[in-house]
């Protein structure tokens, strides 16, 4: 039932070609972002409308992550991969082209939905991976997915900036068009692994949620760890803008790139989960970024430069352990079920989802009553949750027989 190539037919060429195509595929969720105030003034639209921009591209990546992701273990997941190639190259178009804010909002929910690629692609990565380097392969992948997250804000600012905010998204369809093309040619086809209706395929989420405890945990400690990543990312621009650092925008680009150099470091983490096994990795990825957390409550007490230094060591450390955890989390998810992995992975990347949604607006909120100490309690007190949560005894007799379980 399950599609299979030899190890000496997964060629680093194809890891490295999974690894861009989950990168650009994640980042068209956040050209945008840098882009507002720009794009805001060029179709006459209020600060409320342009809100809804970032909004309804989360809201469209949820929705597919819930109702599509999980055709994968249905349907020919390379034909689900470049259909959703395609219908993201469009919806980047149509961005590129709306006329008014009605319009771009209507192609923003449309990339959201079909960016979910993403959530194809790494599946995929472990479904074609042996089971010895599974974790390191998967990985390499999410490498490529977190630098298109830390990175597009970054590309697509100096973009906009250099050439208009219409040639950043044109700029992302050709990208997407070529990914496409190249995925056409590199990936092989897949095996479905179930026949389960739509109806009872989606129905099968709840079940393999009240099964298997180990995926219960792994969602949940990695949702909280992303609760953390959140509620740092959504606040560090206003922090850093006010006393006593009085930075732009473009400082907090550059803490991204700091981001980008801890997750570089990621596919040692999964080399570990293959070695030492992922509850280890998991479990040491949620104390790193405990810790980076943590040392951001001594911020008050040092001058501006030494402040900066270590909020940028503290997102290289967050970054590494956050990513670290999700490989980890990755692997024990993916050994439960191998016919159901787009089903796992689309559970697993709810709890992220749910997560980032519940950082950025416990963020705002803590930055608002009680200031950066507030926000660093609310990320720290995160890990320490997920922390907690994996150190806790796992319960194997009710998954499926796997040691990473």
């Amino acid at each position: 039932m399950t599609s299979r190539i030899s190890p000496a037919a997964l060629s680093h060429r194809l890891v490295l070609l999974l690894a861009v195509g989950a990168g650009l595929a994640v980042a068209s969720l956040y050209y945008s972002q840098p882009m507002l105030g720009v794009l805001g003034a060029d179709i006459d639209a209020s600060t409320a409308a342009l809100g809804w921009i970032p909004t309804l591209t989360q809201l469209g990546y949820a929705f597919g992550i819930l109702l599509l992701a999980p055709l994968g273990d249905r349907h020919d997941r390379k034909r689900i991969i470049l259909v959703k190639a395609a219908v993201l190259s469009l919806a980047l178009l149509a961005a590129a082209v709306s006329p008014s804010i009605g319009m771009l909002l209507a192609a923003s929910f449309a990339v959201g939905l079909s960016a979910t690629l993403a959530q194809d692609i790494v599946p995929a990565a472990a479904h074609l991976a042996p089971a010895e380097s599974r974790g390191k392969i998967v990985g390499t992948v999410m490498t490529g997915l977190l630098l298109g997250i830390l990175l597009s804000r970054v590309v697509s600012g100096f973009v906009a900036e250099q050439f208009g905010w219409r040639a950043m998204f044109v700029a992302a369809a050709v990208t997407i068009v070529a990914l496409g093309g190249a995925l056409w040619r590199g990936l092989p086809r897949f095996v479905p692994t179930t026949k389960l209706a739509y109806r009872d395929l989606l129905g099968s989420l709840a079940t393999l949620w009240r099964q298997h405890p180990g995926l219960r945990r792994a969602a949940m400690a990695q949702g909280l760890l992303s609760l953390g990543f959140s509620a740092f990312w959504s606040t560090l621009a206003v922090m850093l803008h006010g006393a006593p650092f009085h930075l732009g925008a473009g400082a907090a680009g550059a803490f991204g790139l700091a981001g980008a150099a801890g997750a570089l470091a990621a596919p040692l983490a999964g080399r570990m989960a293959d070695k030492r096994g992922p509850q280890a990795v998991a479990g040491l990825g949620a104390g790193l970024t405990l810790v980076s957390f943590a040392a951001m409550l001594f911020l008050p007490l040092l001058p501006p430069h030494a402040a900066l230094w270590l909020i940028a060591g503290s997102t290289i450390g967050f970054d590494l352990g956050i990513q670290a955890s999700l490989i980890a989390h990755q692997s024990i998810v993916y050994g439960i079920d191998p016919a159901a992995r787009s089903r796992l992975n689309a559970i697993l990347m709810t709890g992220v989802f749910v997560g980032m949604a519940a950082g950025g607006a416990l963020g705002s909120l803590a930055l608002a009553h009680w200031g950066w100490t507030g926000v660093t309690l609310v990320a720290a007190g995160a890990a320490a949750a997920a922390l907690a949560l994996r150190l806790r005894q796992a319960a194997p007799r009710r998954d499926t027989p796997t040691p990473a379980c």
